[in-house]
């Protein structure tokens, strides 16, 4: 393992253009066009690509072509969840999903960080990633997008169009941009 991926695993700075990444995002996009070039009929060779993509898969959980992310097995998505089309997984660092979630159509959930206050560091290419937790029964809505470091309590809704740019409790509607706690719900 390269001290690169070490790094990126580690939450520091680090360069993707690592060897030992690059070869992993490209085994990743190998997987990723034989699952997107699946048919309606083949649910059993998407199901077989996602197991060997992703690093856990639920039972009862499945995901719509077209699927894009980096690197795949830092993506575990729980029992019974479901990602709808266009979803785009920046997986530089874990992303979680949990049981029964549901994931509308192009949503974006991005781990990748760019050094914002040192110009010179990003002109370079350096970057870090920060992990992205969604609790159990949450529903994302089409087109939300969930920035690095972000975690989703359980049975929390996210409206449709939402950038979510820092944690959300448990059980609220929340919505906007950037995404803010509209009410509570209901937890029985």
């Amino acid at each position: 393992m390269s001290v690169d991926k070490e790094k990126m695993l580690a939450g520091e700075l680090y360069k993707d253009s690592a060897p030992d990444l690059v070869a992993e995002r490209r085994h990743c996009q190998a997987l990723l066009d034989k699952f997107n070039v699946t048919t309606a009929e083949q649910t059993d060779e998407r199901r077989t690509v996602l197991q060997d993509l992703l690093g856990g898969i639920g039972d009862g959980s499945w995901i719509m072509p077209r699927f894009q992310c980096d690197y795949g097995y830092l993506i575990t998505l729980g029992r019974n969840s479901f990602l709808n089309y266009d979803a785009i997984l920046m997986d530089c660092a874990k992303i979680t999903i949990g049981d029964d979630v549901s994931i509308g159509p192009r949503a974006q959930l991005l781990t990748a960080l760019h050094p914002v206050e040192d110009h010179e560091l990003r002109r370079q290419r350096w970057e870090t990633a920060a992990p992205i937790a969604i609790g159990n029964n949450v529903w994302l809505g089409g087109g939300v997008i969930v920035c690095a470091g972000v975690t989703i309590g359980d049975n929390a809704v996210i409206g449709a169009g939402s950038v979510v740019t820092r944690d959300v409790p448990p059980a609220v509607l929340a919505a906007g941009n950037p995404c803010r706690v509209i009410r509570q719900l209901p937890t029985e």
